[in-house]
């Protein structure tokens, strides 16, 4: 399956599409359960500990991720709305750098297509040039190699 990322010129969001062969009920399970996160979200070179989450509206959560090479970062923020296998929307905080960023705003939504789902991912950062400073410092290779992670974690169960 492809990953796409549609960055418009000069706008503050982004949005990533990906279809996978696996229900919403699933892949929601998948974006929302610490057990599973962990196993695909971020690429193997990285040890992910998910140190909180609570994935209901109100819930909050926080991981961190380890390289093999001893640098560590995280991201932290909040679950503004869950809708059980439609939705979530949450902040979302980088955490490990020694200047503080600012958080991005996500809307992950679930749609059924056929026998698969489409997963869409739309971020709101907070200016454009942090956008593109995000897009530009490899978010784009982390992604397809977390979604293939993610197809090879629904093909197990």
């Amino acid at each position: 399956m492809k990953t796409e990322i549609i960055a418009a010129p000069g706008k503050q969001d982004f949005f990533v599409h990906r279809e996978f062969e696996a229900s919403k009920e699933l892949l929601f399970k998948a974006f929302s359960d610490p057990e599973m996160l962990a196993q695909w979200f971020l690429p193997k070179t990285l040890n992910m500990t998910v140190h909180e989450m609570d994935c209901t509206t109100g819930g909050s959560y926080y991981h961190t991720h380890r390289h093999e090479s001893g640098m560590e970062f995280g991201f932290r923020g909040v679950f503004h709305e869950v809708a059980s296998n439609e939705r979530i929307i949450k902040t979302s905080e980088f955490v490990g750098l020694p200047q503080r960023l600012l958080p991005t705003l996500e809307f992950t939504t679930f749609e059924s297509q056929g026998t698969g789902t489409k997963v869409t991912i739309q971020t709101l950062c907070p200016s454009v040039e942090y956008r593109d400073e995000m897009i530009k410092n490899g978010m784009e290779n982390a992604l397809i190699q977390a979604y293939e992670q993610l197809d090879d974690l629904l093909n197990k169960v």
